[in-house]
């Protein structure tokens, strides 16, 4: 292969044109644009270093030349023959040096290619400075302690559990799981062998058919590098291919592409399963600084040898010059072709993404009774509930054992009587029309504040990003219970960087879910000894070390799980932090054993006889002498007095003055064994509540004791969690069971107890929001509305999960929780409900929104750039992705009828056209706290509410294909809303109007058009 031949497959590797056969994500983008790609680099580009180099060098042929013809002209005055002198001989050798463009021009194709192939890892450009062999430089900028790691310029955005769990349907209905099995951990560290790299192959087990579902297992183990990836799949495809039940014979089915016309169902989705998984796991955040810095690095370090330089050959120097401007020039260029390709990609990440699901579960109690008719004819409703709040075993008034004589029985359909005696049921707007749905959240005053919760169903990232704006500095309690990335909860990588992925995964949502907090609110993460260690530094970091508040160990899982270092886990941590030093921490409340032991009371509460004398570590420290000093007790009139006291530094002893009568004795804190010891308090206490002593003379022992009240506050939390409750093993299990069944659901659920002992240390008061970013089986929402429950609070709760069991234990156990306190076996032991409203959401995912990319250039456009060569180059550099993509990021024809957007979303790894909820993903990205929600008639949608600046914000959103501008003023004034008044500092619109405006501001309109709030909005922080 030659050098030009390594550049181009090079290139072609990083700018992912060798990966022809995926189609998906920026694979489908870049397969688009691979003919414009390969023309330009090969044709255009890479042509250029001959240029470059022949512009170099042609000054120095120039002078040559001239040297030449004078040495000949000297030659022929001495009438000597040229070709026989040195000199010319010499300036004739050197000029056939210097036209060896070919050996320069080779090794600058060699050089460019060493330098990007050394970045490049499968996918992604790792930031790793290459010193010199092997060895590597990190940043560093004089911090007292630097974590660094592989990745800690990226952003990790692996965000589908597609190896944990790969689900596709057939047209049947049937539907096709991709089962991961046996996956190697290599003792809990995911390092492979310098000759092997991880691959997906099939296992060595049966494909079956298991309750209606077609499985096939894989394995993800270290393998040879020599054996493929594709080859591996190819073998699987072969051998699944024999054992398809004619049920499934669909996965035979053709789905050809450009470069394979054969390619059936079943290999596009082995295809597609692997490679999601191996590829595209991070985006650099400066990639194109980052390669700069290192080009010039490179240049300095390996290709510019200062040493070696030929200072007195002149043209063996300019030689040098020209190769390393020729590097410069054509690596800066590639460089800003693969910026604009990663910083597309990053804007792709940093985008707010679009809301394409919201619903709303509400307890019967805040539904209008004029809909109580609708709800007891929706059998799917009802179908839920039988399913989850077993409905159909509530007896009447013939067997009234649930609910006595005057209670309605269940009968279906079900009667608006029975919705009435049946409050606390949990309505779900996902089973009703658009209609219903507007009219019931519309019935309610202001929403967000009577709103109990929200629950989003997405990348953690992609959620706390769009939430910024609406609660940023808002939420008093962080609690969340990230994956440990240990084999018990695998995160299955890629590459060798298993910590170091983790570590950057978790790094850029604690900084977003900081910027979240209240200067007073306070924040826990749990996590076992696997990555504490980490985390602790990463935490120390984003809150500051000074706000590092302690470390409790917590009692997890009794029976242990064993380690390659031979120890048995039982427990894990929580790591609590505050926002700043305003954060306060709450009390945990006294044990019931704890509170026995205040067994008297007065009128300043319960109270224990304590003794005085100090026990225990540092009992015996005789440095404090307002602890030390003695006791004057009168026994006669009970008297207290503390003797005046000197230390004499000399003797080193307390020189004290006598008792003053006979009836008064001195009380040492010593201990019946002799021991001396102090007192607990500076026993200045006994002059000034000499009511709250006592003493006891027993056998010429005297003991003196304090009444302890009991702090109805609660105790200090300790640094030690012991108690049985917290076993996430055995508690958390249990309640997952009782509330679902004996189904094996979740693997290892947060006990309640333990976030309910949490949210009190992080202070969660009766109106909080508590934030929960990795809410998994909705522990901490279940734990929110418990403690709502003990003490009527009104605390709120945000959860956000991305995982397949988002519909199937997160959502439903927030249900279950809200209808009933007790569950045994997956049954309400009682029907005791609490009043609750709660939002759940679904976001369009970062492969979404790839899939949802069009290309569109047009011929006017392709015929302006092969008019101009120059400006061409900067376009494809430069421009290009942006320009092609941007009708399909932000299409202004959604915003005509905005109640009708749809774009394609992926679910179970189907790809389904579904409707986008532009007026929710507004709300969030203005920050919009809403008051009401209303319906005037169809066709518009009406929000009101105020940002958290405090500004009072109109939304009119209207089908601008049923009502122009005519209909929309007639509809303002009609409805009373003056943009020229006072009632509102903003009014947002969609569509061109021509409403009545006002300037509120230098820059600033009262009334703004939604689409450019949109689009500024969408892109904030790229």
């Amino acid at each position: 292969m030659t050098n030009y031949e390594k550049l181009i497959n090079t290139l072609k590797e990083v700018f992912m044109l060798d990966k022809a056969e995926l189609d998906f994500g920026i694979y489908r983008i870049m397969n688009q644009k691979r003919k414009d790609i390969e023309q330009f680099l090969e044709k255009e580009l890479v042509p250029q270093v001959r240029q470059v180099l022949e512009s170099s060098l042609s000054v120095d042929k120039q002078a040559l030349q001239k040297e030449l013809d004078e040495a000949i002209k000297l030659a022929h005055t001495l009438g000597a023959d040229p070709e026989m002198l040195p000199k010319v001989q010499q300036i004739k050798a050197r000029m056939g040096e210097a036209a060896d463009m070919v050996a320069i021009e080779n090794e600058v194709f060699s050089l460019l290619a060493n330098f990007f192939k050394r970045y490049f890892d499968n996918g992604d450009f790792i930031s790793m400075r290459r010193y010199k062999k092997d060895v590597y430089a990190i940043p560093y900028e004089g911090e007292e302690v630097k974590l660094h790691w592989a990745n800690a310029d990226q952003y990790y955005i692996k965000t589908s559990e597609y190896l944990k769990n790969y689900r596709f349907k057939l047209s049947n209905g049937k539907t096709v799981c991709f089962e991961l099995i046996e996956a190697s951990t290599e003792q809990n560290n995911n390092k492979t062998q310098g000759d092997k790299e991880r691959k997906f192959s099939l296992a060595d087990k049966a494909v079956e058919v298991i309750e209606g579902e077609l499985v096939i297992p894989f394995t993800y183990e270290p393998a040879d590098k020599k054996i493929k990836q594709a080859d591996l799949l190819a073998e699987a495809f072969e051998q699944v291919k024999a054992q398809i039940p004619a049920e499934f014979a669909e996965l035979q089915s053709l789905r050809p592409t450009e470069k394979d016309k054969q390619r059936t169902l079943l290999q596009k989705h082995l295809l597609d399963y692997t490679a999601r998984n191996t590829f595209d796991y991070f985006i650099h955040k400066d990639l194109g600084g980052f390669l700069t810095r290192e080009l010039d690095f490179y240049i300095k370090n390996e290709v510019l040898f200062i040493d070696d330089l030929n200072t007195r050959d002149e043209q063996e120097f300019l030689k040098q010059l020209s190769k390393i401007k020729a590097i410069k020039k054509i690596g800066e260029k590639i460089i800003t072709f693969l910026a604009q390709l990663e910083n597309f990609q990053k804007k792709l990440w940093l985008k707010k993404k679009m809301v394409v699901e919201c619903n709303y579960c509400i307890t019967l109690d805040r539904v209008p009774a004029e809909l109580y008719a609708e709800v007891a004819a929706n059998q799917a409703q009802t179908d839920e509930w039988i399913r989850l709040f077993a409905i159909d075993e509530i007896k009447g008034e013939s067997n009234n054992t649930l609910f006595g004589s005057d209670k309605v029985g269940f009968t279906t359909p079900l009667t608006v009587e029975f919705l009435k005696q049946n409050q606390f049921l949990v309505l779900d707007t996902a089973f009703f029309s658009e209609a219903f749905k507007w009219k019931l959240i519309g019935s309610i005053e202001k929403f967000d504040n009577q709103c109990d919760g929200l629950l989003f169903n997405t990348d953690n990232f992609h959620g706390l990003n769009l939430i910024q704006e609406k609660y940023r500095n808002s939420i008093q309690s962080l609690y969340t219970d990230p994956p440990y990335n240990t084999s018990a909860s695998e995160i299955l990588y890629k590459n060798n960087y298993k910590h170091s992925s983790w570590v950057s995964m978790m790094d850029s949502r604690i900084f977003l879910s900081r910027e979240l907090l209240k200067d007073t609110g306070s924040a826990c993460y749990t996590i076992d000894d696997f990555e504490v260690g980490l985390l602790k530094i990463l935490l120390d970091q984003n809150f500051n070390n000074e706000n590092y508040l302690a470390t409790t160990p917590i009692r997890n899982n009794p029976s242990g799980r064993s380690t390659v270092k031979g120890f048995s886990i039982n427990h894990e941590y929580g790591l609590y932090y505050a926002k700043t030093d305003l954060s306060e921490l709450g009390r945990l409340p006294h044990k019931e054993k704890q509170k026995e032991r205040y067994n008297f009371g007065d009128d300043n509460g319960n109270y224990e006889w304590e003794n005085l004398r100090r026990n225990g570590p540092d009992s015996n420290r005789l440095d404090r002498p307002k602890q030390y000093y003695p006791i004057y007790y009168n026994k006669t009139n009970g008297i207290w007095r503390i003797p005046e006291m000197e230390y004499d530094e000399d003797s080193k002893l307390w020189n004290i003055n006598d008792l003053q009568s006979i009836e008064e004795i001195s009380l040492f804190p010593i201990h019946p064994n002799g021991e001396e010891k102090v007192w607990r308090y500076s026993v200045e206490n006994l002059i000034n509540e000499p009511d709250r002593f006592k003493i006891e003379i027993k056998d010429e022992s005297f003991e003196v004791y304090r009444k302890k009240y009991l702090n109805n506050d609660g105790i200090l939390p300790r640094t030690w969690w012991e108690d049985a409750s917290y076993s996430a093993r055995d508690n958390g299990t249990r309640e997952l069971v009782d509330l679902f069944g004996n189904v094996k659901l979740f693997d290892f659920p947060k006990s309640k107890y333990a976030v309910k002992d949490s949210l009190k240390v992080l202070n969660s008061n009766h109106r909080d929001i508590v934030l929960d970013y990795f809410g998994g089986s909705a522990t901490t929402g279940h734990a929110t509305i418990e403690l709502n429950r003990e003490d009527s609070g009104k605390r709120k709760f945000i959860l956000m999960e991305m995982g397949a069991y988002f519909d199937v234990i997160t959502k439903p156990r927030i249900q279950k929780a809200i209808y009933s306190k007790d569950w045994k076996d997956g049954k309400p032991v009682s029907r005791k409900g609490i009043s609750h409203c709660f939002k759940y959401m679904s976001l369009e995912s970062y492969e979404d929104t790839l899939n949802n990319l069009e290309i569109i250039q047009s011929e006017n456009q392709q015929q302006l750039l092969e008019l101009n060569p120059t400006f061409k180059e900067g376009y494809i550099l430069n421009y290009m992705l942006d320009v092609e993509t941007q009708g399909s990021l932000l299409n202004l024809e959604w915003f005509e009828n905005p109640f009708d957007c749809s774009l394609r979303i992926t679910r179970n790894n189907e790809m389904l056209p579904t409707r986008v909820d532009l007026v929710e993903t507004f709300n969030y990205l203005i920050g919009l706290v809403v008051e009401n929600y209303a319906v005037p008639k169809e066709g518009y949608v009406v929000v009101t509410g105020k940002n958290l600046a405090g500004e009072k914000i109109l939304v009119v959103w209207r089908n601008c294909l049923l009502y122009d501008n005519e209909a929309l003023n007639a509809f303002l004034s009609k409805s009373k809303y003056n943009p020229l008044d006072n009632e509102f500092d903003r009014i947002y619109v969609n569509g061109d109007n021509n409403v009545e405006n006002l300037k509120v501001g230098e820059e600033r309109w009262k009334v703004v058009l939604i689409e450019e709030e949109f689009k500024n909005r969408m892109f904030e922080g790229n």
